[in-house]
């Protein structure tokens, strides 16, 4: 039976209300409340349809119970791995006391907030019944969420009454019962659900928001954040290979790419189902992103609503953002284009008036986009979400081209504007630290074409700023971009490109590539001297750096009279007190010492630390470097008396002036310990090189060169006090590290190699230590040429591993043809050549060919006491390798007197416990020449 109802009923005046029966509710004015003997006809309101109704559809709310199939889940599709952690606090807020329990699961689009919902929904212990699940992203999709919960109680209602009497009907519904779950997904304004949060507590909420910061009044508030790489990873495996295997190249890296974001990964990987021939990999879709980001952003599986793409997801949060303050936008364009984490607030200091800043910031916080971090005073971006900031589509209105590129020059004149004064200024490393991430960014999104002269700056001072550090190689990569920068925008002649060629040669130079690193230096010379004149103060700066250049390529030939020409020419334009002619006396003073040369370079070394004295005063850093570099010339010439107080003076002047963590008081510390270990004193040492290296881990880190020079000079400690296992590990760690920081090829990763295969061949680990004498060799003739003080040394050295492994034959010609080199190299009273013509004496010796030996021990120690002094301790040693060849030679007349000289001096000069000292008193008591231990 039918029943009837009538359509289109008209009244003339709304009739009389009618008052609800006990246990109904209606919820406001005009509302309807079924209840007792009001059934039958149904009228909701002025000019109101009339229906007439079966009786069970009429009765009160409390009285309905849930049919079968209430449940809505099974239109939630979904994909879920891993969130076991927020699985579990969802379950833990079963166990609140009280009624009602709301759940709040916030996040950024895309995050994965319905997928989690609805597997918790779907497959854990809740217990709840009815589940129902509400799209919530505005309040007329709440209102037709409970009209269709209405009607699913009730199908009769579907037709008798409006969205907004059906939604109250709901309401009443859930008043009147218990043990229900609704799923409100996506809210984007709490208002939109007070209905719910505000009504009875008789069931559970679970709300997903972007909103974060709304959400007091639940028990329980889940912040979703990415997946981990291994979940991902698995999302992108599961979808792709639902249909059978698949070749999953790239599939991490495309997962780390997409920042881990579970919609992202969902829309990549249905793309790659559907488009198995054309991107038959993960390794091609991340091409495609790379070349075509703004389709692959927008691009979903077939089927997939378009509002389920990342691009479309974001598009629908930056409008309602941005309907609420349009600089919010312009704010989240600006930090698309810094690091994703730790962007410091005061990059923003400029971008707007402190209120309207602010309240960008917070509604980019409220809706999940970017994270504070009050610890740090820094925020927090996901990498995709600044990916899709950055790529223009013109079908996107927050991301037009113009309004992309004014936030990448808005974000670049921002990092110029807050970067320190001074880079080489330790008290500015933390802000450098802080902001280098950023102008690496910045750098990675931007091409050199859209470069403006802040770009440049920007580049230029953080590659200066990481030579400072130790890491020339990423220096390198910022500087030649500045350089090129400059030249497009400035011209080759302009004194700022000059400084940026200046400054890249810098960077080669550090990384120890100074094949390239000299003709920039040689071509920045010729343009000042063609540009600026012979005489300007740049020119004489561009000398000064090609000539100390030349110094480390071992070329003294060239870097000794190009110091002493910007030296003179710096005296005459700029006066004898000037910093830079003073700057000058040191280079040349050490370019003195390397070649050998130190008369002249401790006069030189002592005017200029007299000079600065005067004209800086005692407390300024360069005096202190002063002291440092006169104290190792003093050590050079075996003044240890000298060297040694002036050192600690030097080292106690820096900790007071500069405090005991500067780089430069670091080094002061290193020197004292060098020289206490060359005067024997090992307990004074060994301590000192042991502190130098912590501290030089904590205030440089692991990886500068510096604290790598300091596990080298620890090493020798080791090997010097007889600890040769506890100094090949230190030498082997050091060759490492220098391999995976600087390259096989710097300089210092070959004296790593040079220094490990001496240790190898000290404990007579003869196997390895000649093929890695060989390959030092081999690389020094490559990297740093045949004429190298160091390829030289490397020669010597392989010479005595042969030597050790009694293998004359090979030994002899490579002591020879050392010598012969370094004569000719750096001269014949060169320290060095000295000590190649000792070396080749004891070959001679150990040969048996006193004839040839003993004229070298001769010549060696009269030449050492000419150029070096009778007292210093390659001299004392010169007379102890002479008395063993006579006694060798069994010329005990001369051999004994010899020894008793060499024994006198060493204990004046060295101290009764020096090494040396202790060798030469062996050597004196053995008569017979057996046990005999050269030391050359």
């Amino acid at each position: 039976m039918k029943w009837p109802y009538r359509k289109q009923v008209e009244q003339t005046q709304a009739p009389e209300p009618v008052q609800p029966a006990a246990g109904a509710d209606a919820g406001g004015d005009r509302s309807i409340a079924i209840a007792g003997d009001n059934y039958g006809i149904a009228q909701t309101g002025d000019h109101a349809t009339a229906v007439t109704l079966p009786p069970e559809a009429l009765r009160p709310a409390a009285e309905v119970d849930a049919p079968p199939g209430l449940d809505n889940l099974h239109n939630r599709p979904y994909h879920f791995v891993g969130r076991t952690h927020e699985l579990d606090r969802l379950d833990a807020a079963l166990a609140t006391p009280g009624g009602a329990v709301v759940q709040a699961v916030h996040g950024l689009g895309g995050i994965g907030k319905s997928a989690l919902a609805a597997h918790w929904a779907a497959t854990r212990a809740h217990g709840c019944a009815p589940v129902r699940w509400i799209n919530a992203d505005s309040e007329a999709a709440v209102q037709q969420g409970l009209a269709d919960l209405a009607t699913a109680l009730q199908p009769a209602l579907a037709h008798a009454l409006p969205v907004e009497k059906l939604a109250e009907r709901a309401l009443q519904w859930l008043a009147t019962h218990t043990g229900w779950l609704l799923v409100l997904d996506n809210v984007n304004d709490p208002a939109d659900i007070a209905s719910l949060t505000q009504g009875p507590a008789t069931g559970r909420l679970l709300i997903t928001s972007r909103l974060s910061t709304t959400w007091s009044h639940a028990t329980t508030v889940v912040r979703l954040d990415v997946l981990s790489p291994e979940e991902a990873l698995d999302l992108l495996t599961r979808i792709t290979t639902a249909a059978g295997p698949r070749n999953l190249d790239g599939a991490a890296e495309l997962c780390a790419e997409l920042g881990h974001l579970p919609l992202a990964i969902e829309q990549a990987a249905a793309y790659l189902v559907e488009n198995q021939l054309t991107t038959p990999t993960p390794r091609a879709y991340l091409d495609l992103l790379a070349q075509y980001p703004a389709d692959m952003y927008r691009e979903g599986a077939v089927g997939t609503a378009p509002e389920r793409t990342i691009a479309r997801v974001w598009r629908l949060t930056l409008d309602r953002i941005t309907t609420l303050h349009p600089l919010a936008g312009d704010l989240l364009r600006t930090l698309a284009w810094y690091a994703p984490d730790r962007i410091p607030l005061m990059l923003l200091d400029d971008f707007a008036p402190a209120p309207a800043r602010n309240k960008a910031i917070g509604l980019l916080t409220a809706y999940s986009v970017i994270t504070p971090d009050p610890d740090t005073g820094s925020l927090t971006i996901h990498r995709l979400v600044q990916a899709l900031a950055r790529t223009p589509d013109p079908d996107d209105p927050h991301r037009t081209a113009d309004a992309i590129d004014q936030a990448r020059d808005r974000a670049t004149t921002y990092l110029g504007t807050v970067l320190p004064a001074d880079e080489g200024d330790p008290a500015t490393w933390p802000t450098w630290r802080a902001l280098l991430p950023h102008a690496d960014s910045l750098a990675d999104h931007t091409v050199e074409d859209t470069d403006t002269a802040a770009t440049s700056v920007i580049l230029n001072r953080a590659g200066l700023f990481l030579i400072d550090q130790g890491l020339p190689a990423r220096a390198i990569r910022h500087l030649e971009r500045a350089l090129a920068s400059g030249e497009r925008t400035l011209g080759p002649d302009h004194p700022n490109t000059l400084a940026s060629k200046n400054n890249v040669a810098s960077a080669y130079w550090s990384a120890g590539d100074l094949g390239r690193a000299l003709p920039l230096l040689e071509q920045a010379l010729t343009t000042r001297m063609r540009v600026l004149g012979p005489n300007h103060v740049d020119t004489l700066t561009a000398r000064s750096n090609l000539a100390a250049a030349y110094r480390s390529a071992g070329d003294l030939s060239r870097a000794i009279p190009l110091h002493e020409q910007t030296l003179t020419e710096r005296m005459e334009l700029l006066g004898s007190d000037h910093q830079d002619t003073l700057a000058s006396q040191n280079h040349l003073a050490g370019a003195y010492e390397s070649a050998g040369d130190l008369t002249r370079a401790i006069s030189l070394h002592e005017q200029t630390l007299t000079a600065r004295m005067r004209v800086l005063g005692p407390d300024h850093p360069e005096t202190l470097a002063s002291q440092n570099n006169l104290a190792g010339a003093y050590e050079s010439a075996g003044d240890l008396d000298r060297a040694i107080p002036l050192y600690e003076q030097a080292l106690v002047d820096s900790e007071r002036v500069l405090g005991p963590d500067h780089p430069g008081t670091l080094t002061k510390r290193s020197n004292l310990a060098v020289a206490h270990g060359s005067a024997g004193d090992l307990d004074q040492a060994i301590p000192l090189h042991e502190r130098t290296l912590t501290e030089r881990l904590r205030v440089l880190g692991p990886d500068h060169p510096e604290t790598l020079i300091s596990r080298n000079n620890l090493a020798y400690a080791y090997g010097s006090a007889g600890d040769l296992a506890q100094a090949i590990r230190l030498y082997e760690q050091n060759l490492t590290e220098r391999l995976r920081v600087l390259g096989p090829d710097h300089p210092d990763t070959l004296t790593s190699r040079s220094n490990l295969a001496y240790a190898y061949g000290s404990v007579g680990d003869l196997d390895r230590a000649i093929p890695l004498h060989e390959q030092a060799l081999t690389d020094r003739l490559r990297v740093l040429g045949p004429e190298h003080p160091e390829t030289l040394v490397s020669r010597a050295h392989l010479a005595g591993a042969h030597e050790s492994a009694g293998d004359l034959d090979r030994a002899i010609p490579l002591y020879e043809r050392a010598l012969a080199d370094s004569e000719r190299v750096l001269g014949p009273d060169h320290p060095d050549t000295l000590v190649s013509r000792i070396q080749l004496g004891y070959a001679y010796e150990s040969a048996g060919d006193l004839d040839r030996a003993i004229p070298l021990y001769e010549r060696a120690l009269a030449d050492s006491e000419r150029v070096l002094g009778p007292d210093h301790p390659d001299t004392l040693a010169s007379r102890a390798n002479l008395a063993d060849a006579y006694e060798s030679a069994g010329d005990l007349a001369r051999a004994i007197p010899l020894h008793e000289r060499a024994l006198g001096d060493s204990e004046r000069v060295l101290g009764p416990d020096h090494p040396l000292t202790v060798l030469i008193r062996g050597d004196l008591a053995a008569h017979d020449g057996e046990g005999q231990s050269k030391q050359s």
